[in-house]
């Protein structure tokens, strides 16, 4: 192999100036990803996909992938891997993954030298053993391929896998070799990216080919990339690794039982012992000014409606914490109370003059009350027509910035959130709208709520145009990925 790397100039000394009209043809890992495996987004189909059973099936058998891979052949260990990652999936849930789950992982995780060669070619094509319908959605969105040539499942009847690979096979070697031809016909790529022996074969039929060394790099910046937003619809906060998965695997009982204490005692913990979540191993990061309770001295009669993104069911309780004292949460879904029971709750009918009405009159008689506008998300941006509703009942409109801070499990369920070793919830009250920016002032309240709207996505980082139920997750990257999502 040694002997064969010496044919093939390292991708370092590949030039990117005149480019834009010629063609490239790249591996996928190792080459535009920094990690050599995709063992990683096996194990988050296999879980988002498929059941934790089967995740924990997969890192199971990375022992005999491992060996099989070394020992015998590339194509049997992944064909081995693949099986017990997609039998019996259907594979429109392998579709959804592949668009929800698995491009925040591949955006972290981008070779910075295979992506600067790249990005610099006018038609780019990615040629790669791994599943094609689990790369594809990446590979065009996030680096701008034109073509993904990958292998492809066999599918049963009922559009379910079956966990074996369509012909010609797993592409690799010669394979890949073939399908670069099949592709290009008579006019081949002007360069060839690869990382790995099995790569040599299509490489060498390019007219320039680049191998990609296992120097030390650090991730490409995730703004540098095609698209600057991503989605983040998984379960896991971390690249499941081998190694991160079994320590995942191996805090699970544990973090069920921590998940469980904490769950108990946050339904019982009044506003005021907000200090008990540190005893829990909670911290709650309070940012910006809490308006005061309502009070004579004050000068404070009516109460405050506070509109917040959605982050997790624990929003209401957080929230009250943060005031240290009680907030009348208004929801369209009765079944918070199983974790919210703090914070009463005013539960909407949908009718649109009966909710502003009670909610107008929990206000007018002093009565602070919280909304989520994206509970009720549509093809309008998130809060028009939610928090538009809303907006004319009052001048006292606070929006709340929440984040959720996690180490290992991500998701708006808080048994979920409870399960991280130290979780912790960042609230940021922004300043109060003066009257001039609300209805009193004279504002439509579809004004009001857009200029909420763009608060929010200010302080959070998010995007800020047409944010649907579909694609709320959506979140700018700049160049960290310490933001959450609006939703889950």
């Amino acid at each position: 192999m040694a002997a064969s790397q010496r044919r093939f100039r390292p991708i370092e000394q590949c030039a990117t100036e005149g480019r834009s009209r010629q063609s490239v043809a790249a591996d996928l890992d190792g080459t535009l990803l920094l990690s050599r495996s995709a063992f990683p987004y096996y194990l988050l189909i296999a879980l988002e996909a498929g059941s934790l059973l089967r995740a924990a099936a997969l890192l199971a058998s990375v022992p005999f992938v491992y060996l099989t891979y070394v020992s015998f052949s590339e194509p049997l260990a992944v064909r081995a891997m693949l099986y017990v990652a997609v039998a019996g999936l259907r594979v429109k849930d392998i579709e959804r993954v592949a668009r929800t789950v698995l491009p925040r992982f591949y955006a972290g995780d981008v070779h910075p030298e295979g992506w600067r060669v790249f990005r610099a070619f006018g038609r780019r094509c990615i040629v790669t053993a791994s599943p094609r319908v689990m790369v594809e959605p990446f590979a065009r969105e996030f680096l701008g391929a034109d073509v993904v040539i990958g292998t492809e499942l066999e599918m049963d009847e009922s559009g379910r896998a079956t966990g074996f690979v369509a012909e010609p096979g797993v592409l690799v070697g010669d394979h890949k070799r073939q399908a670069v031809v099949r592709e290009f016909g008579d006019k081949l790529p002007d360069v060839g990216m690869g990382d790995r022996e099995s790569d040599f074969d299509f490489m060498s039929i390019c007219k320039e080919a680049y191998i990609v060394t296992r120097k030390r790099y650090r991730a490409a910046p995730r703004d540098q990339l095609q698209s600057r937003a991503v989605l983040h619809d998984g379960r896991l906060v971390r690249r499941p690794t081998d190694i991160n998965t079994l320590l995942t695997f191996l805090w699970l009982p544990l973090g069920l039982a921590l998940a469980l204490l904490r769950v108990h005692v946050t339904r019982r913990l009044p506003p005021r012992a907000a200090s008990a979540y540190k005893l829990l191993g909670v911290k709650l990061v309070v940012r910006g000014h809490p308006p005061p309770p309502p009070s004579p001295k004050n000068g404070r009669a009516g109460g405050v409606l506070f509109v917040c993104n959605h982050r997790t069911v624990l929003d209401p309780a957080m929230l009250a914490a943060a005031l240290g004292r009680k907030v009348t949460c208004a929801t369209y879904d009765s079944d918070d109370d199983s974790i919210t029971s703090s914070a009463p709750l005013v539960t909407l009918s949908g009718n649109r003059d009966l909710d502003a009405a009670r909610v107008g009159r929990l206000l007018d008689e002093g009565h602070d009350v919280v909304v989520f506008p994206e509970g009720a998300t549509s093809r309008d941006a998130f809060l028009l027509r939610f928090g538009a509703r809303f907006a004319g009942l009052t001048d006292r409109i606070v929006p709340v910035a929440l984040h959720a801070r996690e180490t290992m499990f991500h998701g708006s369920d808080p048994y979920l959130f409870f399960m991280n070793p130290r979780p912790a919830y960042e609230v940021t009250f922004l300043n109060r709208l003066p009257r001039e920016l609300t209805c009193g002032g004279g504002r439509a309240p579809g004004e009001v709520a857009s200029y909420v709207q763009k608060a929010l996505a200010a302080q959070l980082g998010f995007e800020c145009t047409s944010i649907t139920r579909k694609d709320k997750y959506r979140v700018l990257l700049t160049g960290s990925d310490r933001r959450v999502p609006l939703n889950d």
